[in-house]
């Protein structure tokens, strides 16, 4: 993402516009340039890479954006290492230690960083010469920091991750942000809670799969002192939402004028129809090997016809107060039956704790719990006999047939 000083944000009545660039030119050969000048500089300092950009602005008027694309390159596709034969500070305690033993002289420096040279080649059993240790000295300092790997993106990857890090800076200020999730597929809400678990948003979930879900979620200038880093977080939840297919999102700002300092309550809107382009990957078709071999077993009986019970991917969503259970699998037969399955397979106490919370709080009679042997509920604290689910047990493997043998018992009740 960009820091404050490279966004562009206009005020526009009560709402704010975030700085759009076209994939078109002027950009996508300014975005090439930049890529290029990334991939000659790979095996040279940062503070090289620093002084061809900053000549490459030039005195155009459009600095803050190629400062902007540079950021990004640089951020998110470079990967910059201190590159010094010893870590430095222990390298300038040798080389200190050297220099106060005789008279200081051009001769004695040069006598200095041979003998340490010397030295270094025998600790080490790799040859080191005097100029690996005139470059490592202050190789941990950020401009000497050496260009080892560069990701190049295409030109036109780049302009979409800038517009994307432009919208996402307007919610460093947000206070207040509502989600409206409409009738998606199911497996687009699992990926979207699992990011809001994943950067530990304060969230309020209303609703169901078949109607979709309202997530309000309190924003850093609500907190009872602003937090930047909070502001981060829902920042980074931006691309997560443009994996969903239907949306529309609300915010609330606590905006500052950069000239007049007056703050004020600005508005602003996002929903599905935006150009905005996600970095971030889609979610896996299955979260662990034991659901896809699980998977991949009961699609084997259902294609010969060993069953009629069909077995669909992350179909329904339990809300539960505060938040949403999300099973594994859903069971239909043709007859109208429907059961859930949740898998519990290797996980720690906290998790078990919270898990079989859930469950209590969903009370939803038609889930299956499939529950691995090797679990210590015990140190989770958790009593199977006090879950209001069906409960089948499995070792390494979790196979078809206690399924099958838990569904036929279930219809004969």
């Amino acid at each position: 993402m960009l820091p404050s000083d490279l966004l562009i944000h206009r005020p526009r009545g009560g709402s704010i516009d975030a700085k759009q660039l076209p994939v078109a030119d002027p950009w996508l050969a300014i975005s090439s340039n930049l890529i290029s000048l990334f991939q000659a500089t790979v095996g040279d300092t940062q503070g090289s890479l620093n002084q061809k950009l900053q000549t490459l602005e030039g005195e155009d008027t459009d600095y803050r954006i190629k400062r902007g694309l540079a950021h990004i390159l640089r951020s998110s596709f470079s990967t910059f290492e201190i590159v010094s034969p010893l870590d430095p500070q222990d390298l300038r305690q040798r080389v200190f230690a050297l220099a106060a033993a005789a008279v200081p002289s051009p001769t004695a420096a040069r006598q200095h960083l041979e003998t340490l040279a010397t030295q270094l080649t025998q600790e080490l059993d790799k040859d080191v010469e005097p100029i690996h240790i005139q470059q490592g000295l202050y190789a941990d300092l950020k401009e000497n920091r050496i260009l080892t790997q560069f990701e190049a993106p295409t030109p036109e990857a780049l302009l979409h991750r800038y517009n994307l890090s432009q919208v996402q800076g307007i919610f460093y200020r947000a206070s207040h942000v509502v989600l409206n999730l409409h009738r998606n597929d199911p497996g687009e809400y699992k990926l979207m809670f699992r990011y809001l678990k994943l950067f530990r948003l304060m969230t309020y979930i209303e609703g169901e799969a078949d109607q979709g879900f309202t997530i309000t979620i309190d924003g850093p200038a609500s907190l009872f002192k602003s937090s930047t880093r909070y502001g981060l977080d829902i920042a980074k939840l931006v691309p997560a939402i443009l994996h969903v297919s239907r949306w529309h999102l609300s915010a609330t700002l606590q905006w500052k004028d950069s000239y007049t300092k007056n703050r004020s309550e600005k508005a602003y809107t996002l929903d599905s129809d935006c150009d905005l382009v996600s970095h971030y990957p889609p979610g896996k078709p299955y979260d662990s090997m034991l659901e896809a071999a699980f998977a991949e077993r009961w699609e084997s009986l259902v294609a010969k016809g060993k069953t009629q019970w069909q077995l669909e991917r992350e179909v329904d969503l339990i809300p539960i107060p505060g938040s949403v259970m999300i099973p594994d699998f859903r069971f239909v037969h043709p007859d109208g039956r429907v059961y859930l399955l949740e898998i519990v397979g290797y996980w720690r106490p906290e998790y078990l704790r919270k898990k079989f919370a859930q469950v209590q709080k969903a009370d939803c009679p038609n889930l299956i719990l499939a529950i691995s042997e090797r679990l210590n509920l015990a140190k989770a604290g958790v009593d199977v006999k006090n879950v209001s689910a069906n409960v089948v047990w499995f070792k390494d493997k979790l196979q078809p047939k206690p399924l099958l043998n838990l569904l036929a018992e279930l219809g004969e009740q």
